[in-house]
Parts: C-alpha cells; sequence; structure tokens
C-alpha cells in the first residue's frame, strides 16, 4: 500500500467561481514630473517674520574682508517696505566720510529734524573719516564735528588726517618721512566745542599723517570716556615748558604704530591713570619696539595684561618682557622665528598663540605648548613661502586636532591681522572676534516694525 491509501477519498475537486476586476493605471510619473507638478509656495516679503529677516541680515553682515556686506544690504533695501528701514540700519552701523559731498549726503541722511533720520543717526556706532587737505572738496574740521555730533550711539571713531602741500609740489609716491612734514591745521575751538558736546566715544583710531604733533593731545582732551586708543604716524608730543593735567582715562587697550617711538614722558602721562588702576588688558605694537620700550611697558602693566602683540620675539629681551606677563591670555607675532623660551614659560592663562611659519620655525615648543596648555582655544598660523612644507607642521596639525584646539591658517599677513583684531572691545575670552554684538551696550535699541 502506498502512502496515498492512508489519505481519505474525497472525490473530484469542486470548481469556485470568482468575480475579479482588474483595473490598469498608468505607470507612476518619473520623479522630474512629480516636482514640477508641485507649485513651489510663494511667500510675500512682507509676510516673512521682520525677526527671522533680522537675523538672516545680520548673519550675512560681514563680507571676507571683515567689512559690511554694502552690495548685500544695499539689494536688501529695495526688497520692499518692511525690509528697508532694519537693512538701512545695518548699512549705517558703519559709515564713511572722505569728502565734503559725502558729509552732505550723510548729514541729509541722519536728519534728526525726521524721526527716519532719529533711527539712522542713532545706529550709526562706527565712522571713518579723512581729513586730507590736498584734495579738492575735502571734509574739514567743522563738518567732522556736525557728522559725529549727529551721531549719540557712536562706538568708534578712526580718523586720518593728511597734511597740506602747495599745488604742484606734491610728489606722488614720495617716501612716509616727507609726506609726514607736510603742515596740517589744529582743532579750532569750534569744532572742539562740537565734539565736546556730541557722543562720548569709547575707542579712538587716529592716524596722523602730517607735522602736528599737538592734534591728539587736542582730541584726547575731547573724551575722557576712551577705553581703547590707537595712534599711527607722527608721535605725539608734550609741548615742553607746558603743564599737562594726568590723562584721566584708564584705557584698556593700546595700539602704537608711530614712525618713531613716542617718548617715555609721553607715555608715561597718557597711561598714568591705567597704571593706578591696573586697567590696561591689551598692548599691540606693530612696529618693533626697543627692549627699553618694551621692559617699561611691561614694567607699569604686566601684571595684568592679557594681550601682548609686537612683531617677533626673537631676542631674548623681547621674550623676557613676554615671560613676565603671568596673566597673558593672548600673545601674537607676525615673525615666524621666536625665542623658544617664550613657549615652555608661557603661563597656564593661555588661549590663544598666533605666529608665522616658515620652513626655520622651530615647532616642538609650540607643539608642546599645544599639548600642555588646557585653556588654549586657538592657534592662528600665518604660512610664509613654504611653511606648509615645515616636517613637523603635520604634527601642529594632530596635536590640534586632538586637543580640540581651533587651528588657523591664512597665507596673507593682511588676512592674519583681521582674524586676530576684532572689536575694539577687550573680550572676556581670546581670540577676538568681529560681532554685531560686542559694542552693543552703547547703543540705545530703536525697533521698527
Amino acid at each position: 500500500m502506498t502512502f496515498c491509501g492512508y489519505l481519505p477519498y474525497s472525490g473530484p475537486p469542486m470548481v469556485v467561481e470568482h468575480e475579479i476586476s482588474l483595473k490598469f493605471t498608468s505607470s507612476p510619473p518619473h520623479d522630474s514630473e512629480v516636482y514640477d507638478n508641485i507649485q513651489t509656495p510663494r511667500v510675500p516679503a512682507s509676510g516673512i517674520p521682520i525677526e527671522i529677516v533680522l537675523t538672516i541680515l545680520e548673519t550675512a553682515y560681514f563680507d571676507d574682508k571683515g567689512g559690511p556686506d554694502i552690495d548685500l544690504l544695499s539689494k536688501c533695501t529695495l526688497v520692499c517696505k518692511a525690509w528697508s528701514l532694519h537693512a538701512q540700519k545695518l548699512l549705517f552701523r558703519r559709515v564713511r566720510l572722505r569728502s565734503h559731498s559725502a558729509f552732505a549726503s550723510f548729514t541729509h541722511a541722519v536728519n534728526r529734524s525726521s524721526p527716519r533720520g532719529r533711527i539712522l543717526g542713532d545706529a550709526v556706532v562706527q565712522m571713518r573719516a579723512v581729513l586730507d587737505y590736498n584734495q579738492p572738496g575735502c571734509l574739514n574740521q567743522s563738518s567732522l564735528a556736525v557728522a559725529v555730533a549727529n551721531c549719540p550711539n557712536l562706538y568708534e571713531l578712526d580718523l586720518a588726517q593728511y597734511g597740506y602741500v602747495a599745488a604742484g609740489k606734491d610728489v606722488v609716491g614720495s617716501p612716509a618721512q616727507e609726506r609726514m612734514r607736510r603742515p596740517a591745521p589744529s582743532f579750532d575751538d569750534h569744532s572742539l566745542a562740537l565734539l565736546i558736546a556730541g557722543p562720548h566715544i569709547t575707542a579712538l583710531n587716529f592716524s596722523n599723517w602730517s607735522e602736528n604733533n599737538q592734534s591728539l593731545l587736542q582730541l584726547l582732551e575731547v573724551w575722557p570716556s576712551l577705553k581703547s586708543l590707537s595712534i599711527t604716524g607722527t608721535s605725539p608730543v608734550l609741548s615742553p615748558g607746558m603743564t599737562y593735567l594726568p590723562f584721566p582715562c584708564a584705557l584698556e587697550e593700546l595700539r602704537l604704530n608711530c614712525q618713531r617711538e613716542p617718548a617715555k614722558e609721553f607715555l608715561d602721562w597718557l597711561l598714568h591713570r591705567s597704571a593706578e588702576e591696573k586697567s590696561l588688558r591689551v598692548i599691540d605694537l606693530e612696529r618693533q619696539p626697543s627692549p627699553e620700550l618694551l621692559d617699561f611697558l611691561v614694567e607699569k602693566h604686566g601684571e595684568t595684561l592679557h594681550s601682548l602683540a609686537i612683531p617677533s620675539f626673537a631676542t631674548h629681551e623681547h621674550a623676557h618682557a613676554a615671560m613676565r606677563c603671568r596673566s597673558l591670555r593672548e600673545l601674537r607675532t607676525e615673525s615666524s622665528w621666536s625665542s623658544p623660551v617664550i613657549c615652555r614659560q608661557m603661563p597656564e592663562t593661555i588661549q590663544h598663540l598666533a605666529f608665522g611659519l616658515d620652513l626655520d620655525t622651530l615647532l616642538n615648543p609650540i607643539v608642546d605648548l599645544v599639548k600642555t596648555r588646557d585653556d588654549l582655544q586657538a592657534v592662528t598660523v600665518n604660512l610664509w613661502r613654504d611653511g606648509h612644507r615645515h616636517p613637523q607642521f603635520a604634527f601642529l596639525q594632530m596635536a590640534c586636532a586632538y586637543r580640540g584646539v581651533d587651528l588657523r591658517l591664512t597665507r596673507d599677513v593682511r588676512r592674519m591681522r583681521l582674524l586676530v583684531r576684532g572689536d575694539p572691545v577687550v573680550p572676556p575670552t581670546y581670540p577676538r572676534t568681529q560681532t554685531l554684538d560686542s559694542m552693543q551696550p552703547a547703543i540705545c535699541p530703536v525697533f521698527v516694525a
């Protein structure tokens, strides 16, 4: 008997009928066809919440060169009425005046007799102005004073002054020393009175390309509110035989780029209050100082100094001066050669190191510093010549990556300066940055929907 014999017999199979309905559809469309049929949502510009618009504009404010993106902001002013005023306020944060025509346009825009003019005038935080008496239609002192008076929230004034030379005697490309022998007028009483009645600025950058060494002293009398001071060009001089009251400002930042080193008598007068209150945090010397000058500054202010920058720490004297600053958070140099002992003696508080790199740079001390300083946040390196081919450059990259230190590389020293200088506000941490908020405390907020 086979296996089939054990199965019960069920007779012939029954046929069951089913009703089946088949409906054929076309094949699904391609992805491109699907997207083509979807309507792109159209949100009117005026319907975007203005808070979102402001966030986008502020995020895109700076261009690659560290300045405001004028082209973008100008186009945003034309999008719609709701955007216009807010974009204009960002445009007016930094203004530049080089001529009387520019002054006329500016004063018309910030005319305080109109609500819009007051809003735009209140938005100005930084002003760059040029007094060049060689140029036809130049900006003059009284116009500068009027422009400043129209900006009650002005934080920083960057002023350049050029001397006058008789017609036909100007030589294009003449050496800086010859250009600085040209006379320039001192500020008249009317202009000084307008400046005194204007905003109490916090940061002054004065570039003096004339033989007038008293102009800066006049401006320093105007603003007892200064915390940041930059002096470029002609060194200011205290007039012999005159008695000067101590400079009343307790400076937090001093930057010098003078053709000749300022006299110790002037620096002693300028930093008298700063030494008393131990307020100076940043010293930036753009020209290599003499060992005597650096020793003088460190002796007076090194105890509380947070940031020190000079072109080179190659000599023992300059390196030793830096080593005496035991509260340093930032050390900057553009040279590719520094004394190795300076890195070995760097305080634990260091947060930012900037230096130049070429094939001859001693990198071992810097790599060791990266490995052993827990507070270090960033290392900025300017690659001179074949610096990227340095045999130990990869070790620096690995050390920074392992320790979570931001390694910032440049090939242009001007770009390096832009990265490390930031706003004229002493920051709580380093490296310094440019932001829209750093100078915000001085601004009266104005919101217009």
